[in-house]
């Protein structure tokens, strides 16, 4: 069990992270794609990676096991990374006492490859080996499904800040169930150690991440910066080639793929700001195919404070629905003829 220990000023300083976190997407995909449970949620993004296994896989593999303890370093929390390579370079920046460090308890439970006693010492070419590795990655493994990555971080991000404005700081840390409950002042979290991590004034962030499972982790030095990793809820068969080319082809064909994009993104409510972010498009052009959107009437808009919040309606669910439904499929219980 991880035990979170907030004190009133604590209380006051817990923010969600703004999107996925390149460094924990990776290194939780890592130690995912090494496991066998989730089958159901990521069988096939197994199967399309073991197809075409990256040669960074290899090298990332030995330093980020399936269970137990794995390195801080490769997650370096040093505030919001706004690109890969800020946070490569945040990682390749460690102190060497750390590596030293880590790399040592590491060893403890697990048999390394000789490279990594290079590592330890802090190499400068064993450093740009493993800095290309998780670039590489990155582009082999995550990039192609990275738009379900931000989606679906950014979606669960809507969803603990309505927590936020109905409940209260209580009320967002009790949404974070069922691996975790809220007994104040302390957060109980499911976790296969006993771990107490003390906030001492520090706040904590809350990072959702796409590739956590099954339950919420943290880094294991108390010391550093703290931060909550928790899983998202995902839609099923995500990363079925088959399924991802009907719903896309056919509700994009219905009403373009841009907009069919910003209604998928507006099913768990996003702002003008976080559309924009997730599409990687301007802020005019999402509220100009809002406007549209809204029109028709499959999304409404909330202002509030100068920024726009945009929530899907029922209409707009309905056309989500049809459009995950295979061909020939039947209609969803309720629907029309």
């Amino acid at each position: 069990m991880l035990r979170i220990h907030f004190t009133p000023e604590d209380m006051t300083r817990v923010r969600v992270a703004k999107g996925p976190d390149f460094l924990w997407e990776i290194t939780n995909s890592v130690q995912t794609l090494q496991r066998r449970d989730g089958e159901r949620v990521f069988g096939d993004w197994r199967r399309w990676v073991r197809s075409r296994p990256p040669e960074s896989r290899r090298l990332l593999s030995p330093l980020l096991p399936p269970y137990g303890y794995s390195p801080d370093f490769l997650t370096p929390a040093s505030g919001d990374h706004g690109t890969l390579q800020a946070a490569v370079d945040a990682l390749l920046g460690t102190p060497l006492s750390r590596l030293r460090t880590e790399l040592t308890l590491l060893a403890r439970s697990r048999r390394l490859p000789g490279w990594t006693r290079a590592l330890a010492e802090g190499d400068r070419e064993v450093l740009a080996r493993l800095g290309d590795a998780v670039a590489s990655y990155q582009a082999e493994v995550l990039v192609p499904h990275w738009r379900h990555v931000r989606a679906g971080v950014e979606a669960d991000r809507a969803h603990r800040l309505r927590s936020l404005m109905d409940g209260g700081t209580e009320g967002l840390l009790a949404s974070l169930g069922p691996h975790a409950r809220w007994r104040p002042p302390v957060l109980e979290v499911a976790c296969p150690v006993d771990q107490h991590l003390r906030l001492a004034g520090r706040g904590l962030v809350l990072q959702p991440s796409f590739f956590c499972w099954p339950a919420p982790t943290t880094l294991a030095d108390g010391a550093l910066p703290p931060v909550l990793v928790h899983p998202i809820r995902h839609t099923d068969g995500w990363a079925s080639p088959s399924r991802e080319a009907h719903a896309q082809d056919r509700l994009g064909l219905l009403i373009g793929r841009t907009r069919a994009e910003l209604l998928r993104a507006a099913r768990n409510g996003c702002s003008t700001v976080e559309a924009a972010r997730m599409l990687q498009v301007t802020h005019p052009a999402v509220s100009q195919h809002m406007n549209v959107l809204r029109a028709a009437g499959l999304v409404t808009t909330v202002r509030t404070a100068g920024r726009a919040f945009h929530l899907v309606t029922a209409e707009g669910r309905a056309l989500l629905s049809a459009g995950h439904r295979g061909p020939g499929a039947e209609p969803a219980a309720g629907g029309g003829p």
